[in-house]
């Protein structure tokens, strides 16, 4: 099957299956994997342009709505997580989409800027796999907020939070993730939040900032800001990578409750650090 926007050409099942695996594996951990489809749509697929980062936030605008409401459904939605979340990575998201228009068309710079996001991330999860989270209680200070999971304490600085979330929308906005893959290992990881408070708040952020993110590259496509450059998402594309990532959103989030959480930050630190390395080796490789 051939994508006329992108230039794509591969069997009309591959990115629903693809996705299907990749949404499985990662819903579990409050990401929808989108970090993973952005390195498979540009080196296996071959699709480079900037159009690829809208239609990444496509695959999340159909896919994390499965996740999301499983979540809501078995009452495991933390909604001061998820709001804070969503509105601290909505204005960071259009300040990331010029980034990427004007600053990083080109696909080198591109690759190598995803690369350390990867290896961040990846570092970040490894680095607390031997650790049991030191939870955080109900704090009695002032400008935190308070609130209660499945009948356990914990609480937050808004404050530190949305400064964090503004950064990952830019980041997101750049990388085409919606946030939620640097969001989830900074909630686990600096505030010491379990993943079974962090995942459903992560993916709600990441699809509100997904839909604002689709909208805002549609709306510099027909601006002078993307004069000369490929911008408008491939939306069957991106529709079929939502799709399976919809039904795999929907199964990674009911297998959240039975799988160990070292295991779940196990298995994603390992394959984003090795994804970043890969696209390393491949900046290093084209210099010479």
């Amino acid at each position: 099957m051939h994508f006329p926007v992108s230039g794509v050409a591969c069997p009309f099942w591959l990115p629903a299956v693809v996705a299907f695996v990749v949404a499985l594996a990662t819903t579990p951990a409050g990401v929808s994997g989108a970090f993973l489809l952005l390195p498979f749509q540009m080196s296996v697929l071959g699709f480079v342009s900037p159009a690829v980062t809208p239609t990444n936030l496509i695959y999340n605008v159909v896919a994390v709505p499965g996740g999301v409401e499983r979540y809501i459904r078995e009452h495991r939605m933390v909604w001061p997580l998820a709001w804070a979340i969503a509105g601290g990575t909505l204005p960071g998201v259009l300040l990331g989409a010029v980034i990427r228009i004007r600053y990083l068309p080109d696909p080198r710079y591109a690759k190598a800027f995803i690369g350390c996001v990867l290896i961040y991330l990846g570092i970040r999860l490894v680095m607390r796999v031997s650790q049991s989270p030191a939870l955080h209680r109900t704090a009695t200070s002032s400008g935190m907020v308070a609130f209660e999971c499945h009948g356990e304490k914990f609480s937050f600085s808004p404050t530190a939070l949305a400064a964090v979330s503004l950064a990952v929308g830019v980041v997101g906005g750049i990388y085409g993730i919606g946030g939620g893959a640097m969001i989830a290992p900074f909630l686990m990881t600096v505030m010491s939040l379990p993943s079974r408070v962090v995942a459903g708040a992560a993916l709600f952020g990441t699809l509100i900032t997904s839909i604002a993110g689709v909208a805002i590259f549609e709306i510099l496509a027909r601006t002078q800001l993307s004069s000369g450059v490929a911008v408008r998402p491939d939306w069957t594309l991106g529709i079929l990578f939502g799709v399976g990532g919809l039904a795999g959103s929907y199964c990674g989030a009911r297998l959240q409750k039975h799988i160990p959480e070292r295991w779940i930050r196990l298995f994603l630190g390992c394959l984003t650090i090795g994804l970043g390395l890969d696209y390393a080796a491949q900046l290093i490789l084209q210099r010479k």
